[in-house]
Order: structure tokens, then C-alpha cells, then sequence
């Protein structure tokens, strides 16, 4: 069994040659000249020393001014990859805002440094409208938290690893500073479920929908419409989750090429996404994994990993970044123990899943002594006493035991989900059956506990599928700003 579902090729074919178009563009000297006189006009008075193309990170192209005046550090001027971000207004708007209550909120004696906005802007506010922009400040760094913990020589476009000989006391010191930041985003919460608006001068709202990863890679990679997202924001956990699996369901109807590869692969797809959805409306199974119905709704950030944790030449942290897919969330998405933990996902471990978890439980306890360190100096500062049960680590420690961790991974993965479903959630609510060393076959006998509107659909969109692959074509739905330098590109 595939340990993902493969991206559309057709679009990720796509999605490649227009991001390095645009940034072809960006040097045009005309071009590259406009962005600098930009930031330095957005800098005055001060002077300017440099001007550079900073970095093109998964989602974003930066450029970096630094002034005369150094020890006030230098500006950033970031704008979302056209072909990469499919939803760029409302990234930089989410951004933008949520640093800017990061900021405000965290306490005094726990910090999560993050850069400060200066400006914000649509695409017709950018130099040569090329996109909304953030200007923010730039964090003097010596590297990342990656870099410290990933194996020495690795190359620039390997899958990342944690480094197997690392120390144990290093790895603990490096868990600790990450907990940190962990535990104190954890502490930031709202009674809905979405991105947050400021509607006054310290006051928040939660006023759009959440802009998630998954939302903006099933439309890139695999080809959803944009009008199928949601669009809504929650009061009620189980109606986010709700929302989650559905996605699932129609990121499988909708995607055009290398969903699946027979019948019964197509079949075998659309059970588990239909009994995942059962596991959020039965009441009865809900309540065996869901807890905090109401909220509160804590800031989860799906993009926070050691990559974006910036340390200075001491190792200590001094700012995090990207922040583009942040948004409050169901409480079991900061209860399950953080992934990164092996630095690589599950779905892309070379070894095979159980070897990930063998990995990860080692690393886990590590890190849980780490995040137990940091609430002891929390509390102790606040004069505060907590009970066991009511520790972020004992949460996490119960979320990896009980495989809720595996609910909430596989509900803001889309792409993994199917590995993840078949063998760390079927069984644990549907019982073992004669399958079980065979997890191709085991929807087979799942088929009962599907409603016959459920069947009727699996059936109807069987044929469909199989009638897609016999040819590939490019089926996708991106934003104006995409199909404008798509036109360009063409002309």
C-alpha cells in the first residue's frame, strides 16, 4: 500500500514552472530595482547599506534591506509564490495578524519572538503589482533549529532526518527550547475556530474561516475546486472536523490525475474516508477521541517546526517564522505530541511507519521530560499548581498512547491520510478482522457499516476514476493573480 496519495503531477508540473517563472521575473533589473526603492521609501528616513534577494522558502519570496544604522537590523519585504500559494490576499492578511496578537499576547516571562510588522499591502499597493506583500523586520540569525538537529552533511534537497547520534542532553536542551514555544502559543485561545481579525486596539476576533495548509495543497496538488473549501468559521469542535472530513472526501472526487490506481484501489479510498466521517458524526465513537466540544480553541500554527525556529551563534532562540497557516483549533491538535519530533513526516520515512513510531516514541519521551521542565518554570513563576491530568505533556503523553495523535494527523493531511487511516485508526474503533495482515483487502469488510447513499456514491465515482486515467490533463482552479502571470507566460 502507498504510504501517501501522490500529488496531481498534471498541477505540481505546473505549480513548479510558474513559480520559477516568477522568480525569473522578480530579477528583471527594472523590476528588482522598483522592489528596493520601495523598502527604502518605506524605510525613511533612515539610510540604506544593502539590498538583496534574501530567500525563496516553500511559500514565499523575501528581500532583505539593511540601513546604516545596524544595530536596528534591516527590513524583509515578503511575497507569496504565485502557483504555490493559492489563497495570497488571504495568507498575508492572516499573517500579518496573527503576528501581531503573538506578539501582544504571549506573556512577558514566555516570549515567542516573532518579527514585527511594519506594513501590509494588496497586490495594487506592491511595487509593479506583484503581489500583497508583508514588509516586517529581519531576525539576525546564525542558522536554524534544523540545522542543529538534522544529520551533519545532509544536502540541500534531501528529505531532512534527525541526526541518530545526536546527544541526548543536546536533544533534550534543543526540545526544551522548542516546548517553549509550544506551551506558549498553547496558551493563546478563542471561542471559535478560524483566523483572527483585530477590531481595536487590543481587541481580536475570530472573523474568517481557518486558512489551512491542506486547504491551499489540495487545491494546488490536488485539484479541488476553490469553491469547495469551507468557508465558514466554528463554534463546535466536531463541526470543524466535520469540515475536515469532508474535505477528504471531495479532495478524492475532485482530483484528476494519480488519485488512484484500480477499482479497488478507488473503492478502498472512499471507505476510509466515509468511516472517518462516521468517527466525527457518531456520537457514540466522537466521545471515545473528542474532548472540548466548546473550546476553548488554542492558536495552532500547521507550519511550526524546527526549520522555522531561527537561533543565534549560542543555539538560542531568537525568532520564529511563517506563520501564513495559523489559525485556533480543536484542543486535540495541541494535545497530540508535536510530529517534527524526527524532523521528517511518517508518510515520507524510508523505513516504513512502524519504524517511524519505534523512532518517534523514543524521541517523544525526551521531549515530553522537556515540556514537563518547561510547565514546572511556568507555574512556578505564576505561583501556580496543576494537576497532573491537566499538564500539556500528560495530554500529549495520553493523545501518542491512546492514537488520538494519528485522528489529528490524519485530519490535516490530506495527502497522507489513507496509510494513516488503514493501519493507526480502522481498527482501534472497528475491531480487527481476518484482513489485518492484508490492509489492501481490509475495506472489504468494512463495506457494512457504510449507508447505502454511501455505496451509491463509492459506485458512481468508481467508473468515473478509472475513466480519468486514461488520460492527463491539467484540472485546476488557482487564484487571478496565478492565471494573470499564467496569461503573461503564454503571451
Amino acid at each position: 500500500m502507498n504510504s501517501r496519495l501522490p500529488f496531481d503531477d498534471a498541477a505540481w508540473e505546473k505549480s513548479d514552472e510558474i513559480e520559477d517563472s516568477w522568480l525569473d521575473f522578480l530579477f528583471d533589473e527594472d523590476i528588482y530595482n522598483e522592489i528596493g526603492v520601495f523598502l527604502a521609501e518605506h524605510a525613511c528616513p533612515r539610510q540604506w547599506a544593502d539590498f538583496k534577494f534574501f530567500r525563496s522558502g516553500g511559500f514565499n519570496a523575501s528581500f532583505l534591506m539593511t540601513f546604516t544604522d545596524s544595530k536596528t537590523g534591516g527590513a524583509v519585504l515578503r511575497l507569496p509564490l504565485p502557483g504555490v500559494h493559492m489563497f495570497p490576499e488571504e495568507k498575508v492578511r492572516n499573517e500579518a495578524s496573527i503576528m501581531q496578537f503573538i506578539m501582544e499576547r504571549t506573556s512577558q516571562t514566555m516570549p515567542i519572538p516573532v518579527p514585527m510588522v511594519s506594513r501590509w499591502g494588496e497586490r495594487n499597493e506592491s511595487p509593479s503589482k506583484l503581489g500583497p506583500f508583508i514588509i516586517m523586520s529581519y531576525i539576525d540569525h546564525a542558522r536554524s533549529m534544523s540545522d542543529l538537529l538534522e544529520t551533519p552533511g545532509r544536502q540541500p534537497k534531501e528529505r531532512p532526518e534527525l541526526n541518530p547520534d545526536i546527544n541526548t542532553i543536546k536533544l533534550k536542551a534543543l526540545y526544551r527550547e522548542l516546548a517553549n514555544i509550544v506551551f506558549s502559543l498553547s496558551t493563546l485561545s478563542a471561542n471559535r475556530i478560524g483566523s483572527l481579525k483585530q477590531t481595536g486596539r487590543t481587541a481580536w476576533e475570530v472573523a474568517y474561516r481557518p486558512l489551512s495548509m491542506s486547504m491551499n495543497e489540495i487545491v494546488r496538488l490536488g485539484t479541488l475546486p476553490r469553491s469547495k473549501l469551507p468557508t465558514a468559521t466554528y463554534d463546535r469542535a466536531s463541526l470543524y472536523f466535520e469540515a475536515l472530513a469532508e474535505l477528504h472526501i471531495a479532495h478524492l472526487k475532485h482530483q484528476r490525475n494519480n488519485a488512484i490506481d484500480s477499482a479497488d484501489d478507488c473503492r478502498r479510498k472512499f471507505v476510509a474516508r466515509f468511516l472517518f466521517r462516521k468517527l466525527v458524526r457518531d456520537r457514540e465513537l466522537r466521545d471515545k477521541w473528542m474532548s472540548h466540544e466548546h473550546g476553548p480553541f488554542p492558536v495552532w500554527c500547521d507550519d511550526f517546526r524546527p526549520q522555522n525556529v531561527m537561533v543565534d551563534e549560542a543555539d538560542t532562540v531568537v525568532g520564529v517564522v511563517d506563520w501564513e497557516f495559523t489559525y485556533t483549533a480543536p484542543v486535540g491538535f495541541t494535545h497530540a505530541p508535536p510530529w517534527w519530533l524526527l524532523l521528517e513526516k511518517p508518510e515520507y520515512w524510508t523505513k516504513g511507519l512502524d519504524d517511524w513510531c519505534t523512532q518517534y516514541e523514543r524521541r517523544l519521551q525526551i521531549f515530553l521530560q522537556a515540556m514537563m521542565d518547561c510547565e514546572e518554570d511556568a507555574y512556578r513563576t505564576r505561583n501556580e499548581r496543576l494537576e497532573q491530568s491537566q499538564r500539556l505533556s500528560s495530554r500529549m503523553r495520553h493523545s501518542w498512547a491512546s492514537g488520538d495523535f494519528w485522528i489529528m494527523y490524519a485530519a490535516r493531511n490530506n495527502f497522507a491520510f489513507d496509510a494513516i487511516y488503514w493501519n493507526k485508526i480502522d481498527r482501534r474503533f472497528f475491531g480487527s478482522n481476518e484482513s489485518d495482515n492484508n490492509l489492501c483487502d481490509a475495506w472489504k469488510k468494512r463495506l457494512h457499516l457504510l449507508e447505502p447513499e454511501e455505496k451509491e456514491t463509492m459506485d458512481q465515482f468508481v467508473d468515473l476514476k478509472l475513466s480519468e486515467n486514461q488520460t492527463r490533463l491539467l484540472s485546476w482552479d488557482p487564484d487571478q493573480y496565478t492565471l494573470d502571470f499564467m496569461a503573461k507566460m503564454e503571451a
